[in-house]
């Protein structure tokens, strides 16, 4: 028997024939979870992440964007794979409890970016490979075959002042590559391309190296043969991830 149609299962749900679902929330029946429909997500990356992802113009975004992708955001500025804040959870808690809504259908891409608040707040190395592990697992299984790729810690070199910064960004290159998932190792970019000088903070960049870092993004997406293919909205089979030499 022919399985329903997305939009036959969104009207079961009840939203009027002819009726523009984007922006709806309905309930997935397989996970119990309320998820947002999106207009066009052959097109759509999936991107889950910290303060450094959150702004409309984060580097993360807009290296996203640059390769071909709408983005979806789901995160907060102060969390990570272990840190939460006061008004929601880490990463995998947050989706659990439904603090932020994944898109329904499949996205083009999911990219998970972070570990920043992690290392700021002890987080362990076993805190956080745990809990990558869970929401890698559970992004896999809402949406099996989905391309995944993994966005690094953004620091000063380990022979810089990176500190744990580096450090977490090398555990997650280790687990990415223990995934077979593409990863982009940040964690000495601020002195590989001289970008301390934009800090606008300890952490955060200004305008002029958010812009700076999504070309550099934008470049390591492209070797990673993750751009979004203009023809048929899909993307290819990613290059084997390897994890950057610090």
């Amino acid at each position: 028997m022919r399985k329903a149609s997305a939009l036959s299962r969104l009207v079961a749900s009840g939203i009027a024939p002819g009726v523009d679902p984007a922006g709806y929330v309905i309930r997935n029946p397989a996970s119990g979870r309320d998820e947002v429909v999106l207009p066009d997500m052959r097109h759509t990356a999936l991107l889950i992440g910290d303060s450094q992802s959150e702004p409309a113009d984060g580097w993360p975004r807009l290296g996203l964007a640059a390769v071909g992708y709408k983005v979806h955001f789901c995160g907060f500025g102060g969390t990570g794979f272990v840190a939460a804040n006061e008004k929601t959870g880490n990463y995998i808690d947050a989706l659990e409890q439904g603090d932020w809504k994944l898109p329904y259908g499949a996205p083009a891409l999911i990219v998970i970016q972070g570990g920043g608040n992690d290392a700021a707040r002890g987080a362990t190395d076993a805190q956080i490979e745990a809990n990558a592990e869970r929401l890698i697992n559970a992004l896999q299984e809402r949406y099996p075959g989905a391309t995944m790729a993994l966005i690094g810690t953004l620091a000063r070199g380990a022979d810089h002042g990176g500190g744990r910064r580096t450090q977490v960004d090398a555990l997650l290159g280790t687990l990415a590559v223990r995934h077979g998932i593409p990863f982009v190792g940040v964690g000495d970019w601020l002195t590989k391309y001289n970008l301390a000088k934009n800090l606008a903070d300890a952490v955060h960049m200004d305008a002029a190296g958010r812009k700076t870092l999504g070309g550099l993004l934008e470049s390591r997406l492209r070797q990673l043969r993750l751009e979004l293919q203009p023809t048929g909205g899909t993307v290819p089979s990613a290059a084997t991830p390897q994890v950057p030499a610090s």
